[in-house]
């Protein structure tokens, strides 16, 4: 990938006011919202660490995981992105809050896949108003000296500095992947929608390199997997598959789909290899 290293930051250093307990702990699917936005990152990047302030360093959600403390003076999470930058000057970053329990591999790819390492940030477009989500963002190196000056002039809104310095702006596949969870009221309906998120059977077939590192040429599964892209995940990590997903075409009930269609019990789903020869 061009422009320099890309690290992850999941930002959970918040005070949780609204929430009035701390959102880094809320429970989906027995895991805490702060570990499934960690393995998210972490499924994508060599390097994952924690943002935080100092007397968070010992809470037990927090201390299992690298960490970055904030280094810089100040509130809210431009303190976060700031500290990262100073820490690994060398690096971009992958900024995640950790309140966004629908984001999904499919997302996290599609940043990636998009990121313009020539501006100072590469962002989704809120789906709401079109504006700039500063939290599931790459921060290019290049932002902080203008983030330093942002904030010495008064500024700490990430949203603002993005559009005020014409950040690369990239459609959502899923608009969805971008709802946070703030209030008890918005919680209790986030967990009523991934208790709808039943498992489903799906029929898989493999063919070529696939068919022999699965050890067969079909099966039907059961999984909660939403799009082929995130499908795809789980099976390359169940069976190593060694293709990466840009090798390969995704057909969906006989006809050539995109990787963020959503799934639907019984379907019919075939990871295409390239064809060898000419």
């Amino acid at each position: 990938m061009s422009g320099g290293p890309i690290y992850g930051l999941i930002l959970a250093g918040g005070a949780s006011t609204r929430m009035r307990r701390d959102k880094a702990a809320l429970m989906y699917q027995g895991k805490t919202q702060l570990d499934r936005a960690f393995e998210l990152a972490d499924r994508h990047l060599d390097k994952v660490f924690v943002s935080l302030r100092a007397e968070q360093r010992l809470d037990r959600t927090r201390a299992q995981r690298p960490m970055i403390v904030d280094s810089i003076a100040g509130e809210g999470p431009i303190v976060g992105i700031r500290s990262a930058l100073a820490a690994h000057p060398e690096s971009a970053w992958l900024v995640l809050a950790c309140d966004l329990p629908f984001l999904s591999d499919t997302a996290v790819e599609g940043l990636l896949r998009g990121r313009d390492p020539n501006a100072l940030a590469t962002a989704f477009k809120s789906a709401h108003d079109g504006l700039p989500e500063p939290l599931c963002a790459i921060w290019e190196p290049a932002a902080a000296e203008a983030l330093a000056v942002y904030q010495a002039a008064g500024g700490h809104c990430p949203r603002k500095f993005l559009m005020r310095h014409a950040a690369h702006l990239l459609e959502p596949a899923d608009p969805r992947a971008l709802d946070n969870v703030n209030t008890p009221e918005e919680y209790a309906q986030a967990l009523a929608t991934f208790d709808n998120l039943s498992p489903m059977q799906l029929k898989i077939q493999y063919y070529a390199l696939m068919r022999e590192q699965a050890g067969r040429s079909e099966e039907t599964l059961e999984t909660s997997a939403a799009t082929p892209a995130d499908l795809y995940t789980e099976l390359a990590a169940r069976y190593g598959f060694t293709l990466s997903r840009e090798q390969l075409k995704v057909a969906v009930n006989s006809e050539f789909s995109d990787w963020s269609r959503r799934l639907a019990a019984n379907d019919a789903v075939v990871f295409i290899p390239p064809v060898a020869g000419g």
